[in-house]
């Protein structure tokens, strides 16, 4: 028997759509975090459930310094850079994240706004936990609580370390230091090679200080002989030496 349309106006009822599942590469990114390593499979796919994806582009900000705590934000692809910028304009970056960082967790436990923006340095995916959820989590499982304390910890030394640079090294120590640590798991030997992929502007953000700076110390660098500079790439001419600087072991350059 055909049905009867439906008097305007009025609408059928909608059964509820059932929550779409998620993929499956989240749940695996989720394993891979510190904080829910101790979490089942079948809890680990529960979580990716409840997990909202979103997508940034350069440029966008993720969260403002200031703003509310609405929850954590998970990086699944692209890079995110922590920075604070003055009432004059001057910009600081903290840390720049990847694939698999964590960023916002500070406020979930205190109430307060976020430190510091989360700006997109990359096209980047995320995925957003709400507060609530994460709470919860951390109430039910001790072990997740436990390890957010630990990275909370490491970032307190992390900005303390960074407290002491801002503090007490000059400009050129800042920049030797940078360079030393610029190839992580590989020896610095003479001739070591280094892309330097920052403007002198973003380099200067992140060593908290200003562009006509940076740039005098990689002059006064390459002057003295310790690194020459083609374009980009940065030669390690005396590693001792840059280690030495990096280190507030020795007095600084002399041409």
């Amino acid at each position: 028997m055909p049905r009867r349309p439906l008097p305007s106006g009025q609408q059928r009822a909608r059964r509820p759509r059932r929550r779409t599942r998620a993929p499956a590469a989240d749940a695996a990114l989720l394993s891979r975090l510190p904080y829910f390593r101790s979490l089942s499979s079948g809890t680990l796919r529960d979580l990716a459930d409840h997990c909202l994806p979103r997508t940034f582009e350069p440029g966008e900000t993720l969260f403002e310094e200031g703003a509310p705590c609405t929850g954590l934000f998970i990086i699944t692809t692209g890079q995110v850079e922590i920075r604070q910028v003055s009432w004059r304009g001057r910009e600081q970056v903290f840390h720049a994240e990847g694939p698999a960082a964590t960023l916002g967790e500070a406020p979930l436990f205190d109430g307060g706004g976020y430190i510091a923006s989360a700006v997109a340095a990359a096209s980047t995916r995320v995925l957003f936990l709400a507060r609530p959820h994460v709470l919860a989590l951390c109430r039910q499982y001790p072990a997740v609580a436990l390890a957010i304390i630990e990275a909370l910890a490491r970032r307190v030394r992390r900005f303390a370390d960074l407290v002491s640079d801002l503090a007490f090294r000059p400009v050129r120590e800042r920049v030797a230091h940078y360079l030393g640590a610029a190839s992580p798991g590989s020896p610095i030997v003479a001739g070591t090679e280094v892309t330097l992929d920052l403007t002198h502007a973003q380099l200067a953000a992140r060593l908290g200080t200003v562009r006509e700076l940076v740039a005098r110390a990689l002059a006064q660098l390459e002057q003295a002989g310790v690194i020459s500079r083609t374009g980009k790439r940065v030669i390690i001419r005396d590693p001792a030496r840059l280690k030495a600087l990096g280190l507030g072991e020795t007095h600084d350059p002399r041409p």
